[in-house]
């Protein structure tokens, strides 16, 4: 049984999902920087962040810093990031790298409520020369101190938190921008997280819920602790 604080709370997170804001992580793996950019991501209310780890490099599991958020957020590894990046742009996206350049303009100049694609690069590397020449704009976090970066983590926050704001003035949260069968999948995913595994290693399509939740007849073979 699904109770109603769990169904309106689930109900709500989805409404605030933001299916055109999303981050590319560009050569970023370590642990802990990931499992911090989940959460923050899924703070945000961002559905889908794409990860290209180094080719060396096998992407880790995310740690106990992401909070439990990596049930909350899809991340969708790339071999490369022409990849990701080619996939963004033919869907409308305007592609935002974090790149110290001459070209970099301020962060907080950039209108989020565009379908956007917010590109970190590693900390000690940034983002390399094929990505810096393949996104749209260069961005800047301005800074008065000795260091002229922050931890990617802190990075990506201030820039969701500016997207955010942003979108928050233009009334794009609370009402749900997902299509409908996305809404409806991800809705019993996250209401019912065994059962949609139980269908999916058994191959039958997820069972109707009712308007409180509540899954509405039998699968076959289901077994009472299905879930």
């Amino acid at each position: 049984m699904v109770s109603r604080n769990r169904f309106n709370r689930v109900v709500d997170v989805l409404n605030g999902r933001q299916p055109d804001l999303t981050v590319v992580l560009d050569g970023v793996h370590k642990p802990h920087n990931l499992s911090a950019i989940v959460r923050t991501c899924d703070a945000v209310g961002v559905l889908d962040v794409h990860a290209i780890p180094p080719d060396d490099v096998r992407l880790p599991i995310l740690n106990g810093t992401a909070q439990g958020s990596g049930r909350w957020v899809r991340v969708h590894r790339h071999k490369r990031f022409a990849d990701a990046h080619d996939s963004l742009k033919a869907r409308g996206y305007q592609t935002l790298a974090a790149h110290l350049s001459e070209q970099a303009i301020d962060f907080r100049e950039i209108d989020y409520t565009k379908p956007t694609a917010v590109i970190l690069g590693a900390e000690k590397c940034g983002v390399d020369s094929d990505t810096a020449d393949r996104v749209d704009q260069h961005i800047i976090i301005p800074m008065h101190g000795m260091v002229e970066s922050l931890n990617v983590s802190v990075a990506n926050a201030l820039i969701l938190y500016e997207a955010q704001t942003q979108r928050e003035r233009a009334g794009m949260y609370g009402q749900s921008r997902l299509p409908r069968d996305e809404y409806e999948t991800l809705l019993f995913e996250w209401l019912h997280p065994k059962m949609a595994r139980y269908c999916r290693d058994t191959g039958q399509p997820y069972p109707p819920i009712d308007d409180d939740g509540q899954i509405v007849g039998r699968l076959k073979g289901m077994v009472d602790n299905a879930g």
